[in-house]
């Protein structure tokens, strides 16, 4: 999304990379850009949705197109299916009907008061004003909130997915989760834990961790993929102010501006290759499928994990030195802007890590990459 409200795409073209039907569409006025697995949707400044891509993914929004006309402040994408906040709290959905695009179910909670949804890959969870939560999607996979629906009826204030679960974050600083225990929906083990004090979830497609309020991390989940953070632990005592999560680990960046990972070190978990670089300085951490991406203070990029979705930027490296002010990533490329307005891209082709197709119109003015 460039400053004069224009759209740019690049990448599969049968997942949104081609923009081409909806491209009158998108020369002005755009304010947002979410995507789904394969496809894409934008709002634009008078509050309406265009949609492109993938029919299956959310690419097709023509069945409920005369309420996408206009009031939508906001719109959440999961692995296949769009959900849209409009103005008067009611939510629109659309696309693969098993996983999200299909809330008839709970129709009549979305009508008014919604302030946020979020989705994990197959369901979605939205928070109402007064702080109650209603899901729907895939059962199994976070979809059906019944076994925590007590928990649920108010308080909540913030919401996180992994792959087939979702945790809910209270007022009172405590931990909801539901869903598939295999993807981090049942946290009993760390229970005690998770009563008072969180402040942050993040998950990675199988497992969560949390943030306290003391700067301490929790982890629960699939052990091979950030739930287990024992080998870490003397690090992430305290100090901790973000986190970030690939596919399969995790990376906190600490007060002091280093950075701490672990998981499946095939995707990210293992930083030792770049470990002097990221000892300070790191203000923000991006991740994709299995890499991730660190920008640090002065401007300059350092990335590890899997070189084949953007682990390896050694072919972009004199554009990352300095400058860089935001990291973006699909499911296996990262795009980062520079304060000139340029984009940098790297990872695989087809998820966006070659941009030679548009690059003319990638050298200034671009505010949002999605």
């Amino acid at each position: 999304m460039k400053a004069n409200g224009s759209v740019v795409t690049w990448g599969d073209a049968a997942r949104g990379g081609n923009s081409s039907a909806v491209a009158p569409l998108l020369m002005e006025g755009v304010v947002q850009v979410c995507a789904t697995k394969g496809a894409l949707a934008a709002i634009k400044a008078n509050g309406s949705v265009v949609t492109w891509g993938g029919a299956a993914c959310g690419g097709n929004s023509s069945a409920v197109a005369a309420l996408l006309t206009d009031g939508v402040i906001q719109v959440c994408g999961n692995l296949v299916a769009f959900a849209a906040i409009k103005a008067n709290g009611s939510v629109v959905t659309w696309g693969d009907a098993p996983h999200g695009g299909n809330s008839s179910a709970v129709v009549q909670l979305l009508m008014e008061g919604v302030v946020h949804v979020c989705g994990n890959l197959v369901a979605f969870a939205a928070i109402k004003a007064n702080g109650s939560v209603v899901t729907w999607g895939d059962a199994p996979h976070g979809g059906n909130s019944s076994a925590v629906a007590a928990l649920l009826t108010g308080g909540v204030i913030r919401l996180c997915g992994s792959g087939g679960a979702f945790a809910a974050i209270k007022a009172n600083g405590s931990v909801v989760t539901w869903g598939s225990a295999a993807y981090g929906g049942n946290s009993s083990a760390v229970a005690p834990l998770l009563m008072e004090g969180v402040v942050q979830v993040c998950a990675t497609y199988c497992a969560f961790a949390a943030i306290k309020a003391n700067g301490s991390v929790v982890t629960w989940g699939d052990a091979a993929v950030g739930g287990n953070s024992s080998a870490v632990a003397q690090l992430l005592t305290g100090g901790v102010i973000r986190l970030c999560g690939s596919g399969g680990a995790f990376a906190a960046i600490k007060a002091n501006g280093s950075v701490v990972t672990w998981g499946d070190a095939a995707r990210g978990g293992n930083s030792s290759a770049v470990a002097p670089l990221l000892m300070e300085g790191v203000v923000q951490v991006c991740a994709t499928n299995g890499a991730f991406a660190a920008i640090k203070a002065n401007g300059s990029v350092v990335t590890w994990g899997d070189a084949a979705v953007g682990g390896n930027s050694s072919a972009v490296a004199p554009l990352l030195t300095e400058s860089v002010v935001h990291v973006c990533a699909t499911y296996g490329a990262f795009a980062a802007i520079k304060a000139n307005g340029s984009v940098v891209t790297w990872g695989d082709a087809a998820c966006g890590g070659n941009t030679s197709a548009v690059a003319a119109l990638l050298t200034d003015g671009v505010l949002q990459v999605c």
